[in-house]
């Protein structure tokens, strides 16, 4: 199929939203389709330019369409759709509302894919003229969560159109063969000794402030927090010496080709999201989140422990992961402890979640969109 992929992140950036989409359209290219992605932007770039930031094997066209933000995207939208159909696309699959209507007004089959609310003066309009659409097009949540939640806010009727949940995914191959935590440590020089690591951003409600307290509190284990914006990480790295806590290595941004081998130099994986998750643009989506990091843990084949947010149990279970209240650094510090003194407790939890991930690859995900599409 020829694919025109429309989203509103900036690229390259270091967002986790710019990684998903990166992610997204590189599954749909790996699969075999001619892909162009149209993101917001006054420059160009080559594929190998930002190969290794995202992660990627398969090649795919990416076009920069300048846009003016007083115009809220709408205008960048309108460009890219006008671009879209001078290139014939079969689908228009999009992160952006007003792309989807757009195409579908258009009469391009769309599939538009949410990870939020629908919001703004605008939007609740916008997605009833999507969901209502004699164009053929599909909506994709990330969670049921939210599919629950636009079922319930605006009436619809999932046997008249088609709303599939599409949790975010991982790439197998990238996580074959990985070494031992020793090893790892070893080969990317962090110190050694029982580790619990954190991959991602430290945006409020992340739970930065609940490791600092286990690190305090814990001397004899080790923490690796890898990636932050330098300014985060600057203010982390001055509070730790301030307050005297050696036992934290903070790698800063690596690039995603290489970030399963940081994750592979951990024990145990920590998401210790809290009661309220911002992204970075701010908001909360602690009740519909579908966390990257989740997906790359599980296919790290390291025991996690997470903030026991519902959403999180639409992938994981007691089997895979230790479940830990919200903002609770005490519960955190005992089942840090008990994963210390047990590592065949820490091999099981393991195991099971990596012989669950093979369900949630990228690829896996792409096919699942996609069927119904093609033959």
């Amino acid at each position: 199929m020829r694919i025109v992929c429309i989203a509103a992140s900036f690229v390259p950036s270091r967002t986790a939203n710019s990684i998903q989409v990166m992610k997204a359209t590189h599954a749909l290219a790996e699969s075999g389709h001619q892909v162009t992605l149209f993101v917001p932007g006054n420059t160009t770039r080559d594929f190998d330019e930002i190969r290794d930031q995202y992660g990627l094997t398969t090649p795919f066209k990416v076009e920069w369409i300048p846009e003016n933000l007083v115009f809220r995207r709408y205008d960048f939208a309108l460009k890219a759709i006008h671009q879209a159909r001078r290139l014939k696309p079969d689908l228009v699959y999009t992160m952006m509302l007003q792309a989807g209507v757009l195409a579908v007004w258009s009469g391009i089959p769309a599939i538009l894919e949410l990870h939020d609310r629908v919001t703004g003066k605008l939007g609740p309009w916008l997605f009833t003229r999507f969901v209502r659409s004699k164009t053929p097009h599909k909506l994709l949540t990330n969670t049921k969560a939210l599919k629950d939640l636009l079922i319930n806010d605006f009436d619809l009727d999932p046997s008249e159109m088609e709303i599939l949940v599409a949790p975010n995914g991982v790439e197998l191959s990238r996580y074959q063969n990985l070494s031992e935590p020793e090893t790892a440590r070893r080969i990317l020089n962090l110190p050694q000794g029982f580790t619990a690591g954190y991959t991602g951003h430290f945006y409020q409600g992340r739970g930065m402030e609940l490791m600092f307290s286990l690190a305090k509190r814990m001397p004899d284990i080790r923490f690796l927090w890898v990636g932050g914006q330098p300014a985060d990480v600057n203010r982390w790295q001055q509070r730790l010496q301030e307050e005297g806590v050696e036992n934290v290595v903070l790698t800063g941004f690596v690039d995603n080709a290489v970030l399963p081998q940081y994750q592979a130099a951990s024990d145990v994986l920590l998401m210790p999201y809290g009661m309220r998750i911002a992204g970075s643009g701010g908001g909360d989506s602690s009740d519909i989140a579908s966390p990257m990091k989740m997906f790359e843990y599980m296919a790290a084949e390291r025991a996690i422990i997470t903030s026991d947010l519902p959403v999180f149990h639409e992938v994981l279970n007691e089997e895979m992961a230790v479940f830990c209240p919200p903002e609770d650094p005490q519960t955190w510090e005992a089942a840090l402890r008990a994963m210390l003194s047990d590592p065949v407790r820490r091999e099981s939890l393991a195991r099971t979640a990596r012989s669950a991930v093979g369900n949630y690859t990228w690829q896996a995900r792409a096919k699942r969109a996609l069927a119904g599409w093609i033959e």
